[in-house]
């Protein structure tokens, strides 16, 4: 880019898409999880080289101004008020006195979501020669602008007038371009088209280009199912299921399920159960079952379920935030809902979770049940246990008595997976003969150095065989434990919370036999959530007098509690590992939000065994 530039946000529409909701609120102030819309698209402008924002204003004038006042950009924009409404061309030409200002300007809708690079259009546009560049991509619903072979724009659908023979495909419009300033003078006076403009300004002999974004993230807030998919992608996009506002009420009281916004001033009381629903500012929902809405103070608005191809279709929902490769898809059948989980051919877990899904229900661990599979299309269903997962249900605050019942019943999990079914595992070949042994506990540690130390933190290894010679001496000890069954994984993300506080429990085809306390240190030390140290102290107790009472084979109190700072320097290693690899070989940058808790804690253990692993302890204390 030649220069810093000057922006324009329109924000005057009516939203009439939108009522009632926009009854309520303007458009640019709808929130997505505490944050208006406006927001989102203020951040990303004001990463360019911006010298001033100009933000027009009719449809609730006062609402805009107020929280453009009250925010960090007060001192970048400059208000173009209209009475009456302008269009999206008069909107242009009414801030001429800012537009003009520079060679180019960027417009950017004031109701549009994405993660378009800007720099790469302004940069397209500025090597173009056009008096336009526009953001185009491939969405089958907003198709209308016609594309040349070269992605020049030839006409827009409803104003042409005659076929054109050189028109090769069709795009749609993301609301984002870049414009010369020339572009004004195809303005008229008063209220106007910006098409109409575009039209023009290429029968004038201008050339209006693209940038194809395709494969971007766009979404247009324009209508309750756009909003409520703009605002579930969000939760989605920060691997979470469930935003309560820190000044709303009430989390702990209602039941909750698939994707939950709850924003400021909100009260959600005893005997309300909410399902994929967004409740907006100062809402208080009426008792019973709401799904699939958007709710306000005196009005709820129903949707079709974001990502749902066909709500009641075979097709499915997409669910699922974790880190798997594996897809799961929520479906419909006789009725009912289920899982459908489809994996990639070759992929060793699939008949490990058969087996092991058998083997486990056979000994009433609450896995779900299975209702079918497919081998040759590498499929099964399953019973739907919901979305909320114990780390959901602790984003709500609770009681300190609540945290330790739930945590007690994952115990009880725990407990009877390294007692009683350890006890028969000889049933169950596939996980008897899978054994955690030295070299794959050296795999997690050599995983922690490449995909955390080198992968995300770039730290060059400064004494590598100090360090090497470490983790063998870590991984052979950690193999000489007395080994059960253990999940491997058994954190609050794999952990189900159902009607009544019942536990369930998923992702557990990568159980193998290993020492027990690295299935504890999973749960009581999990990066996810912070236990109380008192609260952990208890539960450790409260284990261990189950595993006691089980009479679980070869279980030593004083022996297991010794395996401990072993096992929790092992996992953490192996957690950051993955939020390594999750974050930066797989795309899915939310674990990263992970990592200072875990390193928190590995920092803490390093301490601890300083004496054994100096050369560890040096290299985390640097981190």
């Amino acid at each position: 880019m030649s220069e810093d530039i000057n922006c324009f946000i329109p924000a005057a529409g009516l939203g009439q898409r939108m009522r009632p909701i926009t009854d309520m609120l303007p458009k640019p102030l709808l929130p997505v999880l505490g944050k208006p819309v406006l927001a989102y698209v203020l951040e990303k402008v004001t990463m360019l080289p911006v010298r001033q924002i100009g933000i027009n204003l009719h449809y609730k004038k006062e609402a805009v101004r107020d929280w453009i006042e009250e925010s960090s950009f007060r001192n970048k924009v400059l208000f173009f008020p209209e009475d009456p409404i302008l269009g999206t061309g008069g909107a242009l030409k009414n801030a001429e006195s800012l537009l003009n200002g520079g060679e180019t300007f960027l417009v950017y809708n004031s109701d549009i979501m994405s993660d378009i690079d800007l720099t790469c259009l302004l940069e397209r546009h500025d090597a173009s020669g056009n008096i336009v560049t526009l953001a185009v991509h491939d969405c089958s619903r907003f198709n209308t602008v016609a594309l040349d072979c070269e992605g020049f724009v030839k006409g827009v659908i409803g104003k042409m007038h005659k076929p054109d023979s050189s028109i090769e495909r069709m795009a749609a419009f993301t609301g984002i371009a870049v414009y010369n300033r020339e572009f004004l003078k195809f303005l008229p006076e008063g209220r106007s088209g910006i098409v109409d403009a575009w039209i023009k300004a290429v029968s004038s002999g201008h050339s209006i280009g693209t940038l194809d974004v395709t494969g971007s993230y766009w979404a247009d807030v324009g209508t309750p199912p756009a909003y409520a998919s703009a605002v579930f992608d969000a939760l989605k996009s920060d691997g979470e299921t469930l935003y309560f506002h820190s000044e709303a009420e009430g989390c702990a009281d209602a039941l909750l399920d698939g994707y939950i916004s709850v924003e400021k001033g909100c009260g959600i009381r005893q005997g309300v159960s909410l399902r994929n629903c967004i409740v907006l500012p100062g809402s208080i929902p009426e008792n019973g079952y709401h799904e699939n809405s958007i709710i306000g103070p005196d009005f709820e608005v129903s949707f079709v379920e974001s990502g749902s191809r066909d709500a009641a279709g075979d097709e499915g929902t997409l669910i699922g935030i974790g880190g798997s490769d594996r897809k799961y898809f929520r479906v419909k059948r006789d009725g009912v809902t289920a899982v459908l989980m489809e994996c990639a051919a070759g992929d060793e877990d699939y008949p490990r979770l058969l087996e092991y899904t058998r083997f486990f229900r056979k000994f009433s661990l609450p896995v779900p049940a299975m209702i079918s599979d497919d081998a040759e299309k590498m499929t099964a269903l399953f019973e739907d246990l919901g979305d909320m997962s114990l780390y959901g249900w602790l984003k709500c605050k609770r009681e300190e008595g609540q945290v330790d019942r739930l945590y007690r019943r994952a115990l009880d999990m725990l407990i009877k997976l390294h007692g009683t079914i350890t006890v028969h595992v000889a049933e169950c070949p596939l996980l008897a003969g899978r054994v955690f042994d030295y070299d794959h506990l050296r795999w997690e540690t050599a995983y922690f150095t490449m995909r955390f130390l080198e992968g995300v933190r770039g730290v060059p290894l400064e004494n590598r065989r100090s360090l090497d010679d470490e983790f063998d001496r870590l991984a052979l000890k950690a193999a000489l434990f007395s080994r059960t069954i253990v999940h491997r994984d058994f954190q609050s993300q794999n952990i189900m919370v159902q009607q009544n506080e019942n536990l369930r429990l998923i992702d557990y085809q990568g159980a193998r036999m290993a020492p027990p306390a690295y299935d504890v240190v999973s749960l009581l030390w999990d990066p996810y959530h912070r236990l109380d140290d008192a609260i952990r102290t208890r539960l450790m107790n409260y284990y261990v007098e189950g595993m006691s009472a089980e009479h679980a084979p070869g279980f030593d109190a004083g022996q297991f509690i010794e395996t401990l700072l072993t096992c929790r320097l092992q996992r953490h290693m192996q957690a950051l590992g993955a939020y390594g690899f999750l974050s930066v070989i797989k795309g899915k940058k939310f674990f990263l939000k992970h990592v200072p808790e875990a390193l928190r804690m590995l920092k803490e253990e390093a301490a601890m065994a300083v004496e054994e692993y100096p050369a560890l302890h040096a290299l985390v204390m640097k981190l």
